[in-house]
């Protein structure tokens, strides 16, 4: 299929340029209180000369179709539009989801109707907004099974909640001799709050390898737990590897030397059921962005002991109890953790997104992006000269519906730019924020597809009929 001018002309200026509430815990409800790899020049020369390209159709969505793929895209009016002259076909879920129309009316309401600051104004619009805000509390603590609301708080994204543990209680509680151990495989987030915190306190991280299968080797983890190990950060699902965690395991193993632990669990909240009191975690941090929600919001999970016990971790307008001359004294949480004026709007718009992934079960989302999952993965590995990293899907082991991979003798950020300039196939290429997973797998970078409930096995299909012809386009240019 012959390449157009308007998209010859596209191809050579970007490579020229630098619903209810879940039932699990009702009574909460009333409750108060990328080492981007610059393209080459010889690859502009060959891409810009080019006249040709073979194109596969867009997927086209069948009607009545029974996939939950098929019966949600409609919801969300992003998707339906052109890139490129191609259909839209985002598999960068891992990235940032994209927003159902229930919650880009939520927050058109919110401006509209009664934009207002929160817990200071005694009328209407404010009494409005703090009820609303509020609600969106009660509603993430229901959806993670947390105890009580107050062991919710609102954060400005996943990682200002690690960092508020880090230097609300890591400060406090860590000092030198003590060791925090982390897995290898985690996000950057995880990571870097407490190099910082391990440099101010004298404690030591320690960090846990990769099994042969590329799984996070959790019997490593056991023997390297301690008396002297004080944390465990951890995520729940790999945004890499695809690799779940047996969370509940850790945690006890962690318990038993008496050792804290903190879950990263943005690749999972969105995903699966995640209850809180089962796993026992002391700590879980999510973000909205990536369960259909909001950006410039996330929140912590925190056990409302540990929570009562930690200092803040910034000062000013809402966190106080009192104030004087020359001291203050604070609020109870979660109001001592967040100070000044909050994400408000943000606020309500995640507690849409929760009801919206409620009307839908998140068992339902789970099992039907199991299924996907596995036709990724197996549909992948049906492509040359391709490597999947993470584990094989199993009976017994069971991969987020995402793959990192990369394609010998091509760069991951080359192919991401023909798949997106040609096809209008949305994947991510870089180290996904995990350059030291990057390291130890041997590679610099990796492309990565990732899926939402959303998404469709005809997705699936087209995207790797493009990759297929991105790999053909870039081999017969010999890019490497």
């Amino acid at each position: 299929m012959a390449v157009s001018a308007s998209q010859h002309h596209s191809l050579c200026k970007l490579i020229a340029s630098p619903f209810s509430l879940p039932n699990r815990n009702p009574r909460l409800l009333n409750n108060p209180n990328p080492s981007p790899n610059p393209v080459r020049g010889r690859f502009r020369r060959f891409v810009c000369s080019s006249i040709a390209a073979s194109t596969p159709a867009a997927p086209l969505e069948e009607k009545n179709s029974p996939s939950l793929g098929d019966a949600t895209r409609p919801d969300f009016p992003i998707l339906d539009q052109v890139i490129n002259g191609k259909r839209l076909v985002y598999l960068d879920n891992a990235a940032t989801s994209q927003k159902p129309t229930a919650v880009i009316k939520v927050l058109k309401e919110y401006y509209e109707s009664y934009n207002s600051n929160v817990h200071r104004g005694i009328h209407f619009l404010s009494a409005k907004a703090t009820d609303e805000y509020e609600q969106a509390r009660r509603k993430v603590a229901a959806f993670v099974n947390a105890l009580e609301p107050r062991e919710i708080v609102f954060t400005r994204n996943a990682t200002e909640a690690i960092n508020l543990v880090a230097y609300s209680w890591g400060l406090s509680n860590l000092k030198s001799g003590d060791e925090v151990l982390l897995t290898i495989a985690e996000h950057h987030s995880a990571i870097v709050p407490w190099q910082l915190v391990a440099q101010q306190t004298g404690a030591s991280l320690k960090y846990i390898g990769l099994t042969k299968e590329q799984v996070p080797d959790v019997d490593q983890l056991k023997k390297l737990l301690s008396k002297k190990t004080k944390l465990v950060v951890t995520h729940h699902v790999s945004n890499t590897l695809a690799s779940v965690l047996p969370i509940d395991q850790i945690v006890h193993w962690s318990h038993d030397v008496g050792a804290k632990v903190l879950v990263d669990a943005c690749q999972s909240v969105p995903h699966m059921s995640v209850d809180v009191q089962k796993l026992n975690a002391d700590f879980l941090v999510a973000s909205s962005h990536k369960m259909c929600g909001p950006t410039g919001v996330g929140f912590l999970y925190g056990k409302s002991e540990l929570l009562s016990a930690m200092p803040p971790f910034l000062g000013g307008g809402e966190m106080i109890a009192d104030v004087f001359e020359d001291y203050s004294t604070y609020a109870e949480p979660p109001s001592r953790f967040e100070a000044g004026t909050p994400a408000i709007g943000e606020v309500i718009g995640l507690g849409a997104a929760i009801d919206y992934l409620s009307n839908i079960g998140m068992q339902r989302i789970h099992q039907y992006e199991l299924e996907l999952a596995n036709f990724l993965y197996d549909s992948l590995l049906t492509i040359p000269n391709i490597h999947v990293y993470g584990p094989a899907p199993s009976e017994t082991t069971h991969r987020a519906a995402l793959c990192s991979f990369n394609v010998e003798k091509l760069h991951a950020t080359d192919i991401a730019t023909i798949l997106d300039e040609m096809h209008g196939v949305a994947i991510r290429s870089g180290h996904h924020c995990a350059q030291p997973l990057h390291r130890f797998l041997g590679v610099n970078s990796s492309a990565r597809a990732s899926l939402h409930f959303y998404n469709s096995k005809k997705d699936v299909e087209f995207f790797i009929e493009a990759l297929r012809d991105t790999i053909d386009f870039l081999t017969k240019f010999q890019v490497f």
